[in-house]
């Protein structure tokens, strides 16, 4: 958005504004905690985190009803946090403790949550797709008033099942909205090492899908954007398609040594971090007050450390209940 555009939709909804920011500050505290707690060795296994991407999935999110359908990939934290899903369960899960959202058997990249219609948390490249394009069917079929939404980064766009996906999407007119992450790498491979055309939203509309690109730096933008997109698709629109250009600012993973990109690239993209751009745009306008940004940063540092107490006070699954769940535990009707 242009400034006078941030100016007036500040202006319409400063509480609403403020709100987006809480949230884009509880996703990047939460994830710089899980950093440190990886550090120390109290998070074990994989870890991607979205510091730096915290814009998309609050833009977003602020636009689905409770009803809707979230599809994520394994840098889902902040997704999964931002629907609803409680700091603690989320945090005890990647203790790997049974009070976690899972039990503790999904850990980082698996968290679900049924209760908030929050489907993972895929671990596979593009695994999500498909899903989502199956929850849209049946909700279609069953005649419910529900959109899907699902994220993915550009890497996904590589794997037949994106193409897959978005030919199923538009041919079956699916309720479904597809988020593409686009933070340019890969993991550790450049968009345009891997894709002769990087217009990732112009690859989406050679399947009929409407689709544009966003600035996933500015999480208005992107709020407008998702908003735009959610209520064509529940108004019978067919699927639509969000290109969300992004960075993020840490390594892929922690095992990653980051060798693929400049040290100058990542510094220029943090002088856009969507948190303090929002931060600045708010101060001069006059709706956030040095006390008032102190007092937000308290409640998310008091939210944060009551997950890592609940997690460290958590207990492992007792090892005879390590089979549970292979098998339906369902009682034929």
């Amino acid at each position: 958005m242009t400034e006078e555009e941030t100016a007036a939709a500040i202006a319409r909804d400063p509480e609403h504004v403020r709100h987006l920011l809480r949230q884009m500050v509880r996703v990047r505290r939460f994830e710089e905690a899980c950093v440190e707690l990886y550090s120390a060795t109290k998070i074990r296994g994989f870890l991607h985190v979205y510091i730096g991407e915290e814009a998309v999935a609050t833009g977003v999110m602020s636009v689905l009803a409770p009803d809707d359908a979230v599809v994520a990939t394994y840098r889902e934290h902040g997704h999964a946090l931002l629907r609803g899903v409680s700091a603690n369960a989320i945090m005890a899960e990647m203790y790997g403790h049974a009070e976690g959202c899972c039990r503790g058997r999904g850990g980082s990249m698996h968290l679900f949550d049924a209760a908030t219609r929050f489907y993972g948390g895929n671990a596979i490249v593009a695994g999500g797709l498909p899903l989502a394009v199956g929850l849209a069917l049946a909700d279609k079929l069953s005649g419910r008033d529900r959109v899907t939404v699902c994220f993915f980064g550009e890497g996904a766009v590589a794997e037949g099942e994106f193409h897959e996906s978005m030919n199923l999407a538009a041919l079956w007119d699916l309720p479904v909205l597809f988020c593409c992450e686009n933070n340019l790498y890969a993991m550790g491979t450049a968009l345009e090492r891997s894709e002769s055309q990087t217009d990732i939203a112009l690859k989406a509309s050679g399947y009929a899908i409407a689709a544009w690109a966003v600035d996933g730096m500015d999480v208005l933008a992107v709020e407008e954007a998702a908003r735009r997109a959610v209520d064509a698709v529940r108004a019978g629109a067919g699927p639509h398609f969000l290109e969300l250009r992004t960075y993020r600012f840490r390594a892929h993973s922690m095992f990653d040594p980051e060798r693929y990109r400049e040290k100058a690239e990542v510094e220029r993209w943090m002088e856009r971090d969507p948190i303090e751009l929002l931060r600045a745009a708010l101060e001069t306008q006059g709706r956030l007050s040095a006390d008032e940004w102190s007092a937000l940063q308290h409640e998310v540092e008091e939210e944060v450390q009551a997950a890592i107490a609940f997690a460290e006070a958590g207990t492992l699954e007792p090892v005879e209940e390590l089979t549970r769940f292979v098998y339906s535990e369902r009682t034929a009707p």
